[in-house]
């Protein structure tokens, strides 16, 4: 077996040996170098300042005498220096006494040698006699050409270098011979002595050791071999016999193949039929599924439609002069037309939750705002023996950015879920800010749930027994959808419960901080009366007292700033005994005061539980005669919108609410009935903001406004979508189709009037640019 020369092991050793010794010595050889020209560098200046020494007092005699001649033959005298080409002995007025010059010396290897030590070096010395130190008498100044050092230097660094690469050379050829000689001929001559050996006949004879490699590493391998390839013919030996096994049973193994590939042909078959069943149930699923779709869709927009009327139309109602109890009785039914919508979009969001359609905003809202409004709106389901109380930890922030609308809808669930089941007692909803989560908590002291009934509630349409869905009723929906709600957020939900003693939810989501804390009202030096504090509102509302920094006293006090009271029997004795004092309710949501009661309780202030901060520091600042240190919100824009609004609408209901609600803020409407006509009316009038219907007969919105926005004349013209639509895939319909927003039936006036003033003021903005 032939091996290629450089494939060899003695010349991959030598090789790698040599290239190491070579960099080694080329190292070496370098640092010799560097080493000779520092000195030579050193040598220069050194050999120049002792010429100039010795120069020195003949110099210094030819300059005290101004001998001239002298000086002349004293320069002429160190040009015959090596490397000095230029001498010359000056006076004190500048005037050369002596000087003497000559041409440097030219070689090729004069740039190596300037880039190495300068062209040129300059040497001066001041002259003075020894009995006038002091004086100088003038300069001796040479130049010297460092050609002369440099080019010594040269050569000494290139005998140094190819000294070093012939000793690297010779280096690799003497353990080239040597490596082949010890290693590399051993190793061919038990190669060729394997490659003569017949695989099949096994030849037993052992593999010889090189003489003199008996106890070496190449002895240890001729063993090792040795013993591999006895191993080897005993187990060629035993696979011949397995061999011959095996063919035995492979012809048993196809007779036992052949029978199971009958078996298998109509097990094939019978699964070719189970795969086109499937995949018809499948495509029976899609179908069910996208029909699911259709329906919800429908029903969303068929039952906003005339939910949109009622509501609506209730609002504009609210708005007239209307008796007390009337107004009672509207609202009522307002507020149960809000549940409505509320259940509506609860069935949608688990529907498009369960589709993974589910979209969060991301925009900026008040979380302690968010829980007291919502308690307040749903204060009207408590019942008469249940206490409902709101309490916000002072390290909330006034600001986070999330989903205002889905934080809402979980604050709504849990304590529409806890007043649905507490009959008597209290129900508790308090807001914290921990670990940069928000952390809400619901306490009541409702039925309660049992272990059982705990993996039952948070599934769509599924409440803990039936007995409760007959004596409570409710969807099973609220739980399940707040349970979605907070893992679309990265947030978790929990829940402790005791049957007959009540539940607690608590609910943490990851949000991010805008804003630090809200800021205290400020209240110190004011003394505060305080009754009953056996219940959780008169707890919380002790927390807030103390931190807004009034200062709390007992019934038996003499004197006192401000009365707060939440027992109706109380009033008039309080009244009595602090006649000129400012006196604060704090009532159930239920219990109202007729206005000759209030009259004379004057000055007087009535609060219905739940009891909200910024209500109630504004209304303590009042009473006390101080302006109050925090705002509520910011203000809604303007109700005088003065904008001219085509309506384009053909449902007579919903033309009936929206123009009502846009007059009432300001607005002149002219009406369309389908998208035919406003696209006729458009040009007869100037318009500031379109209302465009979504489905209309003739041309509906979607083509009405691609055709306007074709048009060109209109294209900064804002026009919003006013659709019972309400999935997602309707609001990218709008965008798609040229509206610049979309609201969705049943719409609230204060909703439009936020998209109209948005709008008008975007459009005033960019007509100014």
């Amino acid at each position: 077996m032939q091996i290629k020369f450089t494939d060899r092991l003695s010349f991959k050793q030598a090789s790698l040996t040599v290239l190491v010794g070579f960099l080694l010595g080329t190292l070496l050889s370098l640092i010799q170098v560097v080493l000779d020209y520092s000195n030579e560098d050193a040598a220069i200046d050194d050999k120049i300042n002792a010429l100039l020494e010795t120069s020195y007092q003949p110099a210094a005699r030819v300059a005290y005498n101004i001998d001239a001649e002298l000086a002349q033959e004293l320069v002429r005298g160190l040009l015959r220096s090596p490397g000095i080409i230029h001498a010359e002995i000056i006076d004190n007025n500048g005037t050369a006494l002596g000087q003497a010059s000559r041409p440097m010396q030219e070689s090729q290897w004069r740039r190596i040698s300037d880039a190495l030590y300068g062209q040129a070096r300059v040497f001066e010395k001041p002259l003075s006699v020894e009995h006038l130190p002091d004086e100088t008498l003038g300069r001796l100044r040479v130049v010297v050409d460092t050609f002369a050092f440099g080019n010594d230097f040269l050569q000494r660094a290139g005998i140094t270098l190819v000294t070093g690469f012939v000793r690297s050379l010779g280096l690799s050829l003497i353990l080239l011979v040597l490596f082949y000689v010890m290693l590399t001929k051993p190793l061919v001559s038990i190669i060729e002595s394997m490659s003569r050996r017949d695989g099949d006949t096994l030849n037993r004879e052992p593999i010889r050791c090189p003489h003199g490699h008996e106890r070496d590493e190449i002895g240890a391998l001729i063993n090792v071999t040795n013993e591999h390839l006895r191993s080897i013919d005993v187990e060629v030996g035993q696979r011949r016999d397995a061999e011959d096994r095996l063919r035995q049973y492979l012809n048993e193994l196809e007779n036992i193949v052949a029978a199971r590939t009958t078996e298998l042909k109509a097990a094939n078959l019978q699964l070719s039929t189970s795969n086109q069943e499937l995949e018809q149930a499948r495509q029976q699923a899609l179908a069910m599924a996208q029909a699911r779709s259709d329906f919800l869709a429908s029903m969303s927009h068929e039952i906003r439609t005339p939910l949109n009327g009622m509501l609506g139309l209730l609002t504009l109602a609210l708005d007239g002069p209307i008796p007390s109890e009337q107004r009672q009785q509207l609202g009522i039914a307002q507020n149960s037309g809000k549940v409505l919508l509320e259940l509506l979009n609860d069935i949608l969001d688990l529907s498009k939750y369960e589709a993974g359609r589910l979209e969060l905003e991301s925009i900026a809202f008040n979380p302690a705002q968010l829980l007291e409004d919502t308690a307040q709106l749903l204060a009207q389901n408590a019942g008469q023996n249940v206490e409902l109380c709101v309490a916000v930890s002072p390290s909330v922030p006034q600001s986070l950015r999330g989903d205002p609308t889905r934080v809402r809808q979980i604050i709504s669930n849990l304590l529409s879920n806890a007043l649905k089941f507490t009959r008597e007692g209290s129900v508790k909803a308090k807001l914290d800010w921990q670990e940069q989560a928000l952390l809400l908590t619901v306490k009541d002291t409702g039925i309660g749930m049992n272990e059982a009934a705990l993996n039952r509630i948070f599934q769509p349409f599924t409440q803990a027994s039936q007995g409760i869905t007959r004596e409570f009723g409710g969807t099973g929906l609220g739980l399940a959808l707040t349970r979605r709600l907070c893992d679309a957020m990265q947030g978790e939900m929990t829940v402790t419960s005791h049957e007959g003693r009540g539940s607690v939810f608590h609910v943490r989501l990851p949000l991010t901080p805008l804003s630090a804390a809200e800021p205290a009202f400020e209240l110190h030096g004011h003394v505060a009366l305080v009754l009953n504090d056996t219940n959780l509102t008169s707890r919380v509302l002790r927390d807030y007292l103390l931190r807004w920094g009034l200062s709390l006293v007992n019934a038996e006090a003499s004197r006192c700033d401000l009365l707060i009271c939440n027992q109706a029997a109380e009033l008039p004795r309080l009244r009595q005994r602090f006649p000129d004092v400012p006196l604060l309710y704090i009532s159930p949501y239920h219990a109202f005061l007729s206005n000759e009661q209030a009259q004379a309780l004057q000055p007087f202030q009535q609060l219905h539980q739940p009891v909200a901060r910024h209500p109630l520091g504004n209304t303590i600042a009042s009473l006390l005669g101080q302006q109050s240190e925090l705002p509520r919100a910011q203000s809604l824009p303007s109700n005088r919108l003065g904008a001219h609004v085509l309506l384009v609408e053909d449902n007579p209901v919903n033309q009936l609410v929206a123009k009502g609600m846009l007059a009432s803020l300001g607005c002149t409407v002219a009406l369309a009935q389908d998208g035919q006509q406003a696209l006729e009316r458009l040009p007869q009038e100037r318009v500031d903001l379109v209302l465009m219907d979504c489905n209309m007969p003739v041309l509906d919105g979607y083509e009405a406004t691609r055709r306007l926005r074709a048009d060109g004349r209109w294209n900064d013209l804002p026009v919003i979508a006013l659709t019972a639509n309400a999935l997602a895939e309707d609001r990218q319909k709008c965008k798609d189709a040229g509206m610049n927003d979309y609201l969705s039936k049943p719409f609230q006036r204060e909703d439009l009037q936020k998209i109209i003033h948005y709008w008008l003021q975007a459009r005033t903005q960019a007509s100014g640019l």
